[in-house]
């Protein structure tokens, strides 16, 4: 992984990121490599994005979500590309779905830690949008060295059956495809769905193989017997259709769901769609060259959002957050968004850009509580260093308005969505509505940087915590070997600080290039107006 300076992503830096993101996506959407792609069809199966794009309407795309899950994270275990699990949203048979399609050319499609998280986010976000799901499966259950960070606790495998069982109460639909192995626990997923296909000859489900049947009880009988097409559609009854093949099995998925009931929609204001007032390239431009520079976020938002359509909060106050509402691709949207040019108050004062202050954080308090009265959506943009700190704000009350705003963020019910086009840090991440707040989906630029502080403050406090650690130890410490533990900090937390770790832990949903930005936040309303369930809002005490 390439590390970006702290300090900032230069504008040729940040084009030639989107390259390398670019060309290392495609890396990761060969999945196991050519090699296990060719094996798969040798069997007779499609891979899981093969499967995906015949599921899905021509000429529609799928919004892919955790594209990069697990990227360098089990490098001792030989990779898991993608987590080895495709997941996104896809439109078929004209119906926006969930779909999770398990890539068996990936350690033949077992789950890892990070398989499970990707399981659950897509299940989450189909519970949260009321989206059907649709399954595709072909794997080898639980990654057997590292079941212990799978297995057990609250948020790992079993909680995917749970998920199960609760979008099925929720009257959200299921469908699940077995396309492949669909072993032991994994066997309840297909069969806790409303409605399973299974392939003949392909897919087998049962609750152990041959092997272990042989060795637990003595019995003799292959996997085809034991748990087959046949023996699921003839003589079990577990699997309800059976299927001659991959392409057959995806049609009779797209017929199914062309025959699924009406739904009730959320409502949100739409109009009819208008072009932003700069062209959408042009972010390129007002993004700064240096991202230590201050920049005018109004100039972003005027490649985001319908030309004409911002109507400023409160503009005049807290200026280092700009609040409003807008729209976005026709959809009526709230907006919070960091300002990085430095401003000035009435009084005098200089204000740093990116840097929430109390007035800021008590302006967006009352411009989320708005929103969620008008029953609007709201579009967080983070580009934040975090709460103003020192005398004058701790004696101003910056806890008790940051506090506000976070408490403004925590009890929102309108969908939030996030995305993180610079700075990331500390407490600006929470009120700015972190993944820890429940965006309804939060996406990165490359330029993005998530962490507890910026790196080069992280390094300083880092190194002087290590220098006087050794020093009470009574070793001496040069000038020389202080610079050299501040190199090897730097160069660690840069790493941590790199848009691409973020999204291999799941930190966000995806990173995306600038230009896509309005498209997202559009598809990412147009999802969440399929629930119309939104909750009363409701605070606990909030200080004023």
């Amino acid at each position: 992984m390439s590390s970006q300076d702290s300090a900032g992503t230069s504008q040729q830096d940040l084009k030639s990121l989107i390259q390398e993101i670019n060309e290392t996506e495609k890396e990761i959407k060969k999945g196991g490599g050519e090699k296990r792609i060719e094996k798969q069809h040798n069997k007779g199966k499609l891979t899981a994005r093969e499967r995906i794009y015949m599921l899905i309407d021509d000429d529609t795309r799928l919004y892919e979500l955790g594209l990069w899950a697990g990227y360098e994270m089990y490098e001792d275990e030989g990779g898991c590309p993608s987590g080895g699990v495709v997941t996104g949203i896809g439109t078929v048979s004209g119906r926006d779905c969930v779909i999770v399609a398990n890539d068996a050319t990936v350690k033949a499609g077992a789950w890892f830690p990070i398989t499970a998280k990707k399981n659950l986010r897509a299940q989450e976000i189909a519970l949260e949008n009321n989206l059907p799901i649709l399954y595709l499966v072909d794997s080898a259950g639980v990654y057997l060295p590292m079941q212990d960070e799978i297995f057990p606790d609250k948020e790992h495998f079993g909680r995917i059956f749970r998920n199960n069982a609760r979008l099925s109460a929720e009257g959200i639909p299921q469908i699940a495809a077995i396309m492949g192995s669909c072993v032991a626990g994994g066997a309840y997923l297909p069969i806790m769905s409303d409605e399973a296909l299974i392939v003949d000859g392909t897919g087998s489900v049962f609750l152990a193989g041959s092997y272990l049947v042989k060795a637990a009880i003595g019995e003799e009988v292959d996997n085809e017997t034991l748990g087959g097409a046949t023996t699921h559609t003839e003589i079990s009854g577990v699997t309800d259709y059976k299927m001659e093949d991959d392409e057959e099995c995806l049609s009779t998925v797209r017929d199914l769901v062309d025959k699924l009931g009406p739904f009730d929609k959320a409502g949100f204001n739409r109009k009819d769609p208008v072009k932003p007032s700069r062209d959408v390239t042009e972010i390129f431009d007002v993004f700064p060259d240096d991202r230590t520079k201050p920049y005018d976020m109004n100039k972003v938002l005027e490649c985001i959002v319908d030309e004409d359509s911002f109507t400023e909060f409160k503009k005049g106050y807290g200026q280092t957050l700009i609040t409003g509402f807008a729209r976005v691709d026709g959809w009526s949207v709230g907006i919070v968004a960091n300002q990085r040019k430095v401003t000035r108050t009435k009084q005098g004062e200089m204000q740093v850009g990116g840097v929430i202050y109390s007035d800021s954080a008590d302006k967006a308090a009352r411009f989320i509580m708005n929103c969620n009265q008008k029953k609007i959506p709201i579009v967080f943009l983070q580009d934040v260093s975090g709460f103003m700190i020192g005398k004058r704000a701790e004696h101003g009350g910056i806890i008790k308005d940051g506090a506000k705003m976070v408490n403004a963020v925590s009890n929102s019910t309108v969908p939030k969505i996030t995305i993180v086009v610079g700075n990331s840090y500390g407490a600006g991440n929470y009120a700015m509505c972190g993944r820890a707040y429940d965006p309804r989906f939060m996406y990165a630029w490359p330029s993005a940087q998530i962490a507890v502080m910026g790196g080069t403050q992280a390094a300083k406090v880092l190194t002087q915590i290590r220098v006087s650690t050794l020093e009470k130890k009574g070793k001496e410490i040069t000038e020389e070997e202080q610079q050299e533990i501040m190199k090897e900090i730097s160069e660690r937390y840069e790493e941590q600080t790199d848009v691409r770790y973020a999204a291999a832990r799941l930190w966000v949903d995806g990173i995306i290039n600038p230009i896509d930005t309005r498209d997202r936040i559009s598809h990412a309303i147009k999802c969440a107006d399929h629930n119309p369930d939104i909750e009363e809002f409701k605070t606990g005490v909030m200080q004023v």
